[in-house]
């Protein structure tokens, strides 16, 4: 007879990958197509034909978050006194 416990070892392992890359992937939201986006006030059409803002959209239909900042041009245009 032989010591097959190292290969149950293994197996087992392999078994425990495989079962947690199938729920890795089965949480990865994924945003991909044609976006309807509003020109002007930047709000996403959804599904069901709402308008949403679009970080309430990509909130709720991918993994990411989102953080606000202001970009150099906006920061001189919105608030000068701040701008170099």
């Amino acid at each position: 007879m032989r010591d097959i416990s190292a290969r149950r070892k293994v197996e087992q392992e392999r078994e425990l990958l495989i079962e947690q890359l199938l729920k890795a992937l089965a949480d990865i939201k994924r945003l991909e197509g044609i976006l309807p986006l509003c020109s002007f006030c930047k709000k996403i059409r959804g599904e069901g034909g709402y308008w949403e803002p679009v970080e309430s959209y990509i909130r709720n239909h991918s993994a990411a978050d989102i953080s606000h900042g202001l970009c150099p041009d906006c920061l001189k245009k919105h608030y000068p006194e701040f701008s170099d």
